[in-house]
């Protein structure tokens, strides 16, 4: 796996956050696992930063609706 790959990865990790926004972020962190595992290139890398950017924005979401401080 590239460098790139594995740095963009950690982003997904769950461990540190409240169950609640775990939840949120899970089904992000699967689908990048597996484009990080079956997938190569700018093209994937690019698709994985664009993931990322969609995960932050659902975990912000997730904050406001569950009014998590």
């Amino acid at each position: 796996m590239h460098t790139a790959t594995e740095q963009i990865l950690r982003w997904f990790e769950t461990g540190h956050m409240k169950p609640e926004l775990a939840a949120v972020v899970e089904p992000f962190a699967e689908l990048a696992r597996k484009i990080a595992t079956t997938l190569e290139g700018p093209e994937a890398t690019a698709a994985l930063r664009k993931l990322l950017e969609s995960k932050d924005c659902a975990v912000r979401a997730a904050v406001v609706q569950l009014n998590i401080p």
